[in-house]
């Protein structure tokens, strides 16, 4: 399945409760917007959560329209300590996503019936063939259910340099450095 077609079953993912991107005006030529400046084929693959909640989206649109992340959120910040560790950049690594939804608010718990769903109708196709390393226990959970061969490390919202040396660890050991 290529890229342009994983696209479109985004777009088609639809959960009761939850926003899509287009439902908040976000939509575009990607999976995820991380993947406006995260979208390296041949880089690692980096697979967390969620992309944000709703109202994060609203309040930081014009970072997020031209970054696909905004830095001042934790985990943007352990991934740019990491990258910096292990010399790469955004451009040098893939970032998706398990549950490509949105929800409501940050702490907003997403059922596991709706991250495997969204996992088994876009996040596993993403995935084929590639080096990933899956960000948190749900990432990981998804990751094993599929037998997606990964490493698994911590999510990255925890905002310290131990963090960005476990995902930095896991980067190496796949040979990207």
């Amino acid at each position: 399945m290529d890229y342009r077609e994983i696209v479109e079953r985004r777009r088609t993912l639809k959960i009761e409760t939850f926003k899509s991107l287009a439902d908040l005006g976000f939509d575009g030529p990607w999976i995820t917007p991380y993947q406006i400046t995260s979208n390296s084929l041949k880089g690692p693959v980096l697979v967390a959560l969620h992309w944000l909640d709703e109202s994060s989206i609203l309040d930081e649109r014009t970072a997020l329209q031209h970054l696909g992340f905004c830095r001042v959120f934790g985990s943007m910040s352990s991934l740019m300590l990491l990258l910096r560790r292990v010399h790469l950049s955004r451009s040098d690594i893939y970032v998706t996503q398990t549950f490509h939804l949105v929800p409501k608010s940050r702490s907003e718990q997403v059922a596991s019936s709706a991250t495997r769903r969204s996992f088994d109708e876009v996040t596993r196709f993403e995935l084929e063939g590639r080096e990933v390393i899956a960000l948190g226990a749900v990432a990981g959970r998804e990751c094993a259910r599929h037998k997606i061969e990964h490493i698994a490390v911590c999510h990255p919202s925890r905002r310290d340099e131990k963090n960005a040396a476990e995902i930095g660890d896991a980067i190496t050991a796949l040979g990207f450095y």
